[in-house]
């Protein structure tokens, strides 16, 4: 027994006794909340795994799978932020291959599979594998990256196990949840844990809504799904904050009332449709709301009204206060977008806003926002669209007017860059907003329609890389930009 004891390590042998002199100090007088037993969470585990599958993804050397720890940076830079989506990722034993791994989990008996979009974003090749170990090659239905969300699709020539959305709305801080993953490519785990927080802004997108667990997630945990104590689906674990890369019991889940909304549209359209003001808005600071005559720092401020967007058609102006949007008051910078976003273009919507010291009523039809990637193709899966969104960036007609306002050459052809997402391929490439695109190849290029078709060009055509003349910062250069 001496020797037995002698080779179990110190901290185990600590926990131990720990154990030992807990069940000694428990007594019948004791309140009855310390011996009550934990729930156990096995007949939810046993119905839900079979519908919880591991997404396997392989692409090519010259177009690495996308994940690199925090999104747009190296994964080795440091940051202060260790906000991380956790991919497996890892090389092939062919010199030209690399492979990653996720999760996922069935919605439809047809095979129809929800990810994250950064689990199969530069995939050349999808293999979705099933709770019963069988393997099937998957096609991409669609994808939206703002939302990290991706829907696949596979053929099993059976009704697959699926799982049903549950509602997020009524998830409450301390409430039970399970999430089931391929953690480091282990195969099927269900790690239990609570809610901890909502409405988390991790910086990832903008329209960051967040339910933060402690649950125990980590790398190939990726866009598996986060169960309540019912089944159903609340969540899709998408990021965890962790300095190493491993669990340190802060995840986040995309919320389901996101899920379904996105997953819905990529269903019917392949593609995620999202309504656009076209307006910079900046946060109410108390000072601020105080100099334009507000009593609280309540609503949004209109930094700029985008030229050619929807609002440049209203009575909306620079200045303006929005504080609510069809009656709905407008709280936070975030609570905007979201809202706008979630209506379909073309409606009409009505804004109150404060100006001069006094309530405006301003009537909006929202449009589309233009910058909107839209789904692959499923015999495909790397081919980009033939739209700005290939570059990750919008751009707009250079009228005089925006000359005017931007101090720029009244004589100067092109595009008006009005947007770069950040880590894109533009971004990467040292474009930046207000800058003016002048040619795209040889082709010189005086409109959003013939810089599109200039890129579509491109893209048929199969080329590595674009060369566009950029006027930027006062000077002309050729800037050459990944495909």
């Amino acid at each position: 027994m001496k020797q037995a004891t002698a080779s179990i390590p110190n901290q185990f042998r600590r926990s131990g006794l720990i154990g030992v002199l807990a069940l000694v100090l428990v007594s019948p007088a004791m309140p009855v909340l310390a011996q009550a037993a934990l729930p156990s969470f096995a007949d939810v585990a046993e119905r839900v795994s079979p519908a919880v599958v591991n997404v396997q993804v392989r692409a090519t050397a010259d177009q690495p799978l996308a994940l690199r720890g925090q999104p747009g940076m190296p994964d080795n830079l440091p940051v202060p932020e260790f906000f991380r989506r956790f991919f497996e990722e890892r090389s092939s034993p062919t010199p030209h291959q690399m492979q990653g791994q996720g999760s996922g989990f069935i919605i439809d008996a047809d095979g129809l599979v929800v990810t994250n979009h950064h689990v199969i974003e530069g995939a050349t090749e999808i293999t979705v594998v099933l709770n019963d170990g069988s393997s099937h090659v998957a096609q991409i239905v669609g994808y939206d990256e703002k939302s990290d969300l991706a829907l696949l699709k596979i053929t099993a020539g059976k009704p697959l196990a699926a799982v049903e959305f549950g509602d997020s709305t009524r998830a409450r801080v301390g409430d039970w949840v399970l999430a089931v993953g391929n953690p480091f490519g282990l195969g099927g785990s269900v790690n239990a844990g609570i809610i901890s927080a909502r409405g988390r802004d991790i910086h990832a997108g903008p329209y960051d809504d967040y339910l933060q667990i402690d649950a125990a997630i980590n790398r190939g945990n990726s866009g598996g799904p986060l169960f309540d104590t019912s089944g159903r689906v609340i969540g899709v674990n998408t990021a965890i904050f962790s300095p190493t890369g491993g669990n340190v019991g802060i995840g986040f889940a995309i919320p389901a009332e996101t899920v379904k909304q996105v997953v819905g549209q990529l269903r019917k359209n392949g593609h995620v449709e999202r309504g656009w003001l076209g307006i910079q808005i900046q946060a109410l600071t108390p000072e601020l709301a105080a100099g334009l005559g507000l009593n609280k720092p309540g609503g949004v401020l209109v930094a700029e009204v985008i030229p050619n967007g929807p609002a440049s058609q209203s009575n909306l102006r620079v200045g303006d206060v929005i504080v609510s949007i069809n009656g709905e008051a407008i709280e936070s910078p975030k609570d905007l977008p979201k809202r706008v976003a979630a209506t379909a273009a073309g409606t009409r919507i009505n804004l109150e806003v404060w100006r001069h010291g006094k309530p405006w009523q301003v009537a909006v039809t929202v449009g589309v926002l233009p910058d909107q990637a839209q789904a692959a193709t499923a015999s495909d899966p790397t081919q980009p669209d033939a739209n700005q969104a290939v570059l990750g960036m919008a751009v707009v007609a250079l009228t005089p007017a925006l000359c005017r306002q931007q101090g720029l050459d009244p004589d100067l052809q092109g595009v008006f860059v009005a947007r770069v997402q950040p880590g894109s391929t533009a971004a990467r490439a040292g474009i930046e907003a207000g800058a003016v695109i002048a040619m795209v190849g040889a082709e010189p290029v005086d409109s959003p329609a013939s810089f599109a078709a200039a890129v579509r060009k491109a893209v048929t055509e199969q080329r590595q890389t674009l060369i566009l003349l950029v006027e930027q910062g006062g000077q002309a250069l050729f800037v050459a930009v990944p495909l």
